[in-house]
């Protein structure tokens, strides 16, 4: 990869510098002026574009996220009927697979979704993903086995494992640059909706023979309206420069922007693919050179975030809840009400505290609640207060993580990720995380047995702290910057 600019220009000018140079009508190196233009816009209201024209865009977009939420927690409630009717009760294993499968699946999808949003394009990309979701959906939805509940959970984890990851490129991609952390943030937002939807759907369904197949057929709806609507939304602009096709990335900037705004952007990406071009890079080329710091930020982030025990708490909270002697469909509600709320403070707080901020505070808030589920563990004889202490801690664990360690890592990763190498890079980190994942939710209720409470949660709470200080030592500020400024500031910074 050939970079063409002098980093030593870089090293000694700051972004301030720079702005005072060009206010002075000064030469500025190379693409990079494009850039510092576009950030002296950023807090112009009469300059910045339309929040209008992009929003719809990414609304759809979110609509994968969605149903990423929802098969994460579909079998949270209904997972005791399912092995009833299907003949694997009291097998913890079994149930474990069951929750895990789509998972095994969302690795093999996530392997591959770089390649195909590079491809055929993202929109394209979500088409695809919604596919295996629909077919998957309607056999977990008719089985009357658990091989036939298993293949239609891995049929799902595909789809799951191509959308999510392609979702964050395409709202970095088509957002604004002064939205892109409030846009970013609606993909957390959607994934606790997903959540919560699910928890609601499965109320029922101790009351209501098999109601627990009609939760599964009712997430065939949304997969099929996120294949229509993306007929009638805007390809990533980036992609279609990528590919030559420089008329439909204007015509689409018009869309996004708006006309006043299109020389501008086409500018800037113009001078981001001279400095990118060179052959496509290989997964391999992750691994090593320049790109190899921002890499192991990534899959390190997403590595943490699942050994906090996040997705365990999700899982199989009614299990938790239920052991506590909590009403299990209360307290479910409680944690998808919590997720929201802190995914909504999380949006409006975004582009003011900054992402590192919001990370840190979140990781170490996560700790102190896990903390508080162990000690409500080891005084759970002392009755009515230890499962106050509980659930209260639970609760404040969830609202923690979706105040940072939920909707940071997918919007902050596009943002640090060159454009060369971001579809691959996206797809290689979801792959951790979705390899962290499998093994949390296969192996969460044997450890709980074998463990306890008390232990398995000091545990998760320890990874929180590390999850901290990784995030103090490694991580950068993206907050207020183009995505061409942070890109620059990292190869500066090696």
């Amino acid at each position: 990869m050939r970079w063409k600019f002098n980093s030593s220009v870089y090293k000694r000018m700051s972004s301030k510098e720079l702005t005072d140079a060009l206010d002075r009508g000064e030469e500025s190196p190379g693409w990079f002026l494009v850039s510092v233009k576009s950030m002296n816009s950023i807090g112009q209201d009469n300059e910045n574009p339309s929040w209008k024209l992009s929003l719809p865009h990414v609304c759809v977009a979110t609509i994968t996220s969605f149903l990423f939420g929802y098969h994460i927690g579909v079998v949270n409630e209904p997972l005791e009927s399912i092995s009833v009717d299907l003949g694997f009760a009291g097998n913890t294993l079994a149930e474990g697979l069951v929750v895990s499968m789509c998972l095994g699946g969302a690795l093999v999808g996530c392997l591959f979704s770089g390649s195909i949003a590079d491809g055929i394009g993202r929109c394209r990309a979500f088409q695809l993903s919604a596919l295996p979701m629909i077919i998957g959906a309607s056999l977990s939805a008719s089985a009357t086995s658990l091989e036939v509940m298993l293949l239609g959970r891995f049929l799902v984890g595909t789809g799951m494992g191509i959308g999510p990851p392609v979702a964050s490129l395409y709202v970095t991609e088509v957002s604004p640059s002064y939205l892109r952390g409030t846009y970013g943030s609606f993909i957390q937002i959607a994934t606790c909706l997903g959540l919560l939807g699910a928890l609601l759907i499965g109320i029922p369904v101790k009351e209501v023979t098999g109601w627990w197949r009609v939760c599964f057929w009712v997430s065939a709806a949304p997969a099929s309206l996120l294949a229509l609507l993306m007929e009638f939304c805007a390809e990533s602009p980036q992609w279609l420069y990528k590919c030559g096709r420089v008329g439909e990335a204007e015509a689409v900037f018009e869309r996004l922007l708006g006309a006043s705004h299109v020389k501008t952007a086409v500018a800037e990406l113009s001078r981001t693919e001279r400095a990118d071009e060179g052959e496509s890079i290989k997964y391999s080329e992750l691994f090593y050179g320049r790109h190899f710091r921002v890499v192991f930020i990534g899959t390190t982030l997403f590595a943490l975030q699942q050994l906090s025990g996040i997705n365990a708490v999700f899982y199989f909270s009614s299990t938790v809840f239920k052991s506590a002697g909590v009403p299990s469909n209360l307290a479910n509600i409680c944690v998808g009400l919590a997720n929201l709320s802190g995914s909504i403070v999380a949006m409006l707080l975004m582009d003011k505290l900054g992402r590192k901020v919001l990370l840190l505070g979140s990781f170490l808030g996560m700790a102190a609640a896990m903390g508080l589920q162990a000690s409500a563990a080891s005084f759970y004889h002392l009755g009515s207060g230890s499962l106050y202490l509980s659930v209260g801690g639970m609760l404040l664990f969830v609202l923690a993580f979706s105040l940072g360690a939920g909707p940071v890592p997918g919007l902050l990763l596009p943002e640090i990720f060159p454009n060369k190498i971001r579809a691959k890079a996206m797809a290689l980190c979801m792959s951790v995380h979705w390899v962290v994942n499998f093994f949390v939710g296969l192996l969460f209720l044997p450890l709980l047995e074998k463990l306890g409470a008390q232990l398995l949660y000091s545990i998760f709470a320890s990874f929180c702290l590390i999850a901290a200080i990784f995030v103090r030592r490694n991580v950068m500020e993206t907050k207020g910057k183009t995505l061409q400024e942070i890109e620059i500031s990292l190869l500066s910074s090696e």
